[in-house]
């Protein structure tokens, strides 16, 4: 008798057949992995599970006819979405400028003096610094030899065109120059200012403290305080320049982000400030001990956000009657690179920012309806056999070293699932928002790399430095060297180690800030999302009481994800692993292989 375990999931469908003889005892002979079509748990997902039951049958040299019975997962769909509120921004006042990184400025060192024209050096006095600002009427050439001639106390210079390297290559006296000052007619003149061009390989200094700041323009403690944004938006800057203006400034500006309001199924309320941070915010949600919507105060910018995530479930959501309530978010503090409003050459800062992600729990779709399509076209009995969380227990029961009670932890793609199996057949399960999708979106804001295939690289395959046409750096250390020459186009860069294929990062990120940046957002979102799963699934919300975790689910094939669950979890005396279900699959197929195993009970019964 052959036996067919389809596990319908929101992004892929997968299928395990096993084999049912005389005594009771099954043999697994194939399985196959598709991608899911349409929405989980509706009849459009029909085609997908025919494709992958074809696939799996093709391994034995059979039909999908020769199937005897095909066992479907009981599940609701878990539609996810995330968006990021900015909460604080930097605003430049009265034309004062910061921050700028141009990628090739010149020179080395600090420079101080009154910002003058070029064509205005006849004006000049003497006795005092200045710093040339010189607009795209003035070329190179042009430049040069006006300054190679002047009896000007030049200090420092301000380039429109993105000349800095040629200019100083022709001056006599050299002094950093710094170029691509875009809206150049923004530039106050005759204000004290400053020039910071840092030495090969090394970030300014003077610039990017405050201390140093006050140094240069003579500051109060009060003042000192008020530059505090400009040195944060500087650190970490190849070149800088700092403005001072009588009027102008630089200020940091808290967003009326809005206020989350989380109300449970009995319609009490809590809220919390979005600007008081991802701590607090978690902290309130965690005590509602039922959750029915998650709403925000009207006309602010976490009220749009969440309107825009419930429509686009909506849109997705088509066979769910009335308004979608959100059952679970997760908030995560975060820093990302914005443009400076009111800067003069595109400035960025990073600002100070929330990401969250949404969850939507649909009510339980008509899987009937779709096992009766499937019986229909296939004319094969076709059962709506078991509960989602349950049969990834019973599949997770098959990795070696295993027995129940036991949890598992489905690592996917729009959710964190958590399923608790007793050794009385009793199940608890939770489904909670933020994964893969969310860490993929992370490290594309983050590392501002505006391309979410780039980031979802980034996610999943090792990075490397390349360091000639011949050898590249893996971030673990190890050094690859190659007989043929690279593409020319990865010298230098940042690559992602991708299966047979080397892409670079098209970013000026280094290597050890990428790293950190994808490690910090995993760990930020699975790390957390295990321990809170977990907590709510555990016998009286004592993790401890949890004898051995296994991860499933596609997030748990990531090299790094599992360790970092494993750490935490290690810490509290917990056995967790990747799961390997059926000694062969790795992490992959636990409820379609549950599906399988559920019928022999079925059968003794």
């Amino acid at each position: 008798m052959l036996i067919a375990g389809v596990d319908i999931g929101n992004s892929t469908t997968e299928v395990c057949i096993g084999k049912l003889d005389a005594n009771g005892s099954m043999t697994f002979v194939s399985d196959a992995m598709t991608p899911t079509t349409g929405l989980k748990g509706t009849p459009s997902n029909v085609k997908g599970v025919k494709r992958a039951l074809e696939a799996a049958m093709r391994k034995v040299n059979a039909s999908i006819e020769a199937l005897d019975m095909i066992r479907l997962n009981e599940a609701a769909p878990v539609i996810g979405d995330t968006a990021m509120e900015t909460i604080t921004e930097t605003i430049i006042a009265e034309s004062t400028m910061l921050g700028h990184n141009p990628a090739t400025p010149a020179g080395e060192g600090l420079a101080i003096g009154n910002t003058i024209h070029i064509k205005d050096l006849g004006k000049a006095k003497s006795d005092t610094n200045y710093l040339i600002v010189a607009d795209e009427a003035y070329d190179y050439e042009r430049i040069s030899v006006i300054l190679n001639t002047t009896s000007v106390n030049v200090t420092g210079i301000i380039l429109q065109k993105d000349e800095a390297v040629l200019v100083y290559n022709r001056l006599v006296k050299k002094v950093p120059v710094i170029d691509e000052v875009t809206r150049m007619s923004a530039l106050p003149l005759g204000a004290l200012a400053a020039i910071e061009v840092a030495g090969k390989g090394r970030s300014i200094t003077q610039l990017s403290n405050p201390y140093g700041i006050a140094k240069i323009f003579n500051l109060r403690a009060d003042e000192t305080r008020q530059v505090i944004p400009v040195a944060k938006s500087l650190i970490g800057k190849k070149s800088a320049v700092v403005i001072h203006t009588p009027k102008g400034g630089v200020k940091e500006k808290s967003l009326a982000a809005g206020t989350l309001i989380f109300e449970d199924i009995h319609q009490n309320k809590r809220d919390v400030k979005v600007d008081a941070g991802a701590e607090a915010i978690m902290a309130k949600l965690a005590e509602v001990k039922e959750l029915e919507d998650v709403t925000a105060d009207a006309n602010t910018g976490v009220d749009a956000m969440l309107k825009r995530m419930k429509s686009a479930m909506s849109m997705v959501n088509s066979q769910q009657d009335g308004p979608l309530h959100i059952k679970d978010i997760l908030a995560i503090d975060t820093f990302v690179p914005v443009q400076v409003k009111g800067a003069l050459a595109g400035e960025l800062a990073m600002e100070k920012a929330v990401a969250i992600a949404a969850m939507v729990k649909a009510e339980k779709l008509p899987m009937e309806q779709l096992a009766d399509l499937l019986r229909r076209q296939l004319n094969i009995p076709v059962i709506v056999a078991g509960i989602e969380a349950v049969m990834a227990s019973v599949g997770a029961l098959t990795t070696k070293g295993t027995c129940l009670p036991i949890a598992i932890l489905d690592l996917g793609g729009g959710s964190t699932d958590a399923a608790i199996l007793s050794a009385e057949g009793e199940v608890r399960s939770i489904h909670l928002a933020g994964a893969g999708a969310f860490v993929t979106m992370m490290i594309n804001e983050e590392l501002a790399l505006e391309n979410e295939v780039m980031a979802e690289w980034i996610k999943k395959y090792p990075l490397a430095k390349v360091d000639s046409l011949h050898h590249m750096s893996l971030e673990n250390g190890e050094v690859l060297f190659f007989k043929e020459p690279l593409d020319p186009r990865l010298y230098g860069r940042v690559a992602i180690i991708k299966d047979e294929e080397t892409v670079p990062v098209m970013t000026d990120h280094s290597l050890e800030k990428i790293v950190n940046v994808r490690r910090s957002v995993k760990k930020k979102v699975f790390v957390m999302n295990a321990l809170r799963a977990l907590k709510q699934i555990a016998p009286d919300g004592d993790i401890r009481k949890i004898p051995n975790v296994v991860l499933v689910g596609g997030s748990a094939l990531d090299s790094e994800i599992p360790e970092m669950i494993q750490e935490a979890l290690a810490e509290k005396n917990i056995v967790a692993g990747r799961g390997d279900i059926r000694g062969e699959q790795g992490p992959r197929n636990a409820v379609a292989t549950g599906l399988c195993m559920s019928f022999i009970n079925e059968v003794r019964r």
